[in-house]
């Protein structure tokens, strides 16, 4: 038990540059101290104590904010980073050298006593901070589910989920994605080169398309004029509606 203790130790200050010693993960996160006292509690559950497994979860559950089911499965190196609000149930299995952030619920959707109704985290496996996870079902090795997800089917290796409900993006899908994402000027977790607000950013783009797609239309019908096409009023109406916006000072000649 110890020899896990500082295998979780280290990798807490692996992963977590606030980590300054080994001493202050030891007194100061939560996420030991729930894997500790989970410990203890599924051994008395695989013992057959299931009250006092019970007991032990429901006081680790009011010191840490943690709530870890006796009869869930923890990993080695398992990282509940901050913690507050995470519920691991009964039949989950969390594999090795997981993150887990703060608010994940990895919940089971079925009634059925005895059933595999909480998920399966392969090794590596990252879950943003307010995820849900709902079902038994497989989460692969080196998967990532997006911040406040909300998971039901199962994810592959590599892959990431994202979105209410998660929408699954392939590792070769997600690295195309960033790649035209920062072509276009942005970049995931909502954090620019520039540091400016992404939806300002994306507001900003839609606006000088819209006003690009006027300049071409403009620039068409002035064109067809020119070629002797009369335009019918309804054409002009809808020029006159786009007079509002001084076209001039982005319009090449046409």
């Amino acid at each position: 038990m110890f020899q896990r203790l500082r295998e979780d130790v280290a990798s807490v200050r692996d992963r977590d540059p606030a980590a300054r010693s080994a001493f202050e993960v030891l007194t100061c996160y939560p996420g030991i101290h729930a894997l500790f006292i989970h410990r203890i509690a599924n051994a008395c559950w695989r013992r057959g104590f299931l009250w006092l497994g019970r007991f032990t979860s429901h006081i680790g559950r009011l010191l840490t904010g943690i709530e870890i089911h006796p009869g869930a499965t923890m990993g080695r190196r398992v990282f509940i980073d901050h913690g507050m609000g995470v519920v691991i149930g009964e039949t989950a299995v969390v594999g090795d050298e997981c993150t887990i952030y703060q608010g994940v619920t990895l919940g089971g959707t079925s009634l059925y006593r005895g059933a595999k109704r909480h998920p399966t985290l392969g090794r590596g496996v990252v879950v943003g901070a307010g995820a849900q996870v709902l079902g038994g079902f497989e989460v692969g090795d080196g998967a990532k589910i997006g911040s406040c997800a909300v998971v039901v089917k199962p994810v592959p290796a590599g892959a990431t989920a994202v979105g209410n409900p998660a929408r699954v993006i392939e590792a070769g899908a997600d690295e195309e994605r960033r790649r035209r994402a920062e072509q276009a000027g942005f970049t995931a977790y909502g954090v620019t080169r520039d540091m400016e607000d992404p939806t300002s950013k994306a507001l900003t783009a839609l606006v000088d398309h819209a006003l690009e797609t006027d300049r071409r239309l403009e620039c068409l019908l002035r064109r067809l004029e020119r070629a002797g096409i009369q335009l019918d009023d309804e054409a002009k109406e809808e020029v006159a509606d786009h007079a509002h916006v001084d076209l001039g000072k982005i319009r090449p000649n046409c």
